[in-house]
């Protein structure tokens, strides 16, 4: 299934990278690295980035640490298991976060962005992608069967987002799917 969404979601996701490319960060995390392809993506796309990869699933870090293994050897990148509402991570740490596909399932987004806000550096960017705009039907449904998904708008995102201190927040809808990508300045 890991292997699956490395693939599965590897056009949304760099449709969502397209929107960071001008960053430079020396710094990022990917919370919710799931098998580890977005942040090996990070690692490819800002050569000069140190990417710490985040999930809560021991499987996850797993695969995440075997896609990664080179960037781990040369001390580019560390995979380790986390919780995004209790992140074990330095405050003001990180001029990047990204999560992908990842906040339909984290328990009050703004508890979890306030987490993020904490490990952000001021001027930091939080990078937000997901398939569902929260309109969609085919992700309502899944809504309905997936136990502890819930699906957002941009709009609640947006509005969790200033809720936990960020600013600058946007957000932008792909133009032929229910695909959105939100931003926000710390």
């Amino acid at each position: 299934m890991l292997s699956g969404m490395n693939s599965g979601h590897a056009k949304l996701a760099d449709w969502g990278f397209s929107h960071i490319r001008s960053l430079t960060p020396l710094t990022a995390v990917d919370l919710g690295c799931g098998g580890g392809r977005n942040a090996g993506e990070l690692l490819r796309i800002i050569p000069t980035v140190r990417v710490t990869a985040v999930d809560y699933s021991a499987l996850s870090v797993e695969k995440a640490k075997a896609y990664n293994l080179e960037a781990i050897a040369a001390g580019r990148c560390d995979v380790r298991q986390g919780d995004v509402s209790r992140l074990d991570l330095p405050s003001e740490s990180f001029g990047l976060a990204t999560a992908f596909e990842t906040v339909y399932f984290w328990p009050g987004l703004e508890t979890c962005f306030g987490q993020v806000y904490r490990v952000l550096k001021p001027g930091g960017t939080f990078m937000i992608c997901n398939e569902s705009d929260g309109k969609d039907e085919a992700s309502l449904k899944y809504e309905k069967i997936i136990e502890g998904m819930k699906v957002y708008t941009a709009e609640e995102i947006e509005a969790a987002l200033k809720a936990a201190g960020f600013s600058a927040v946007r957000s932008d809808h792909h133009p032929t799917k229910p695909w959105i990508t939100v931003l926000a300045k710390k």
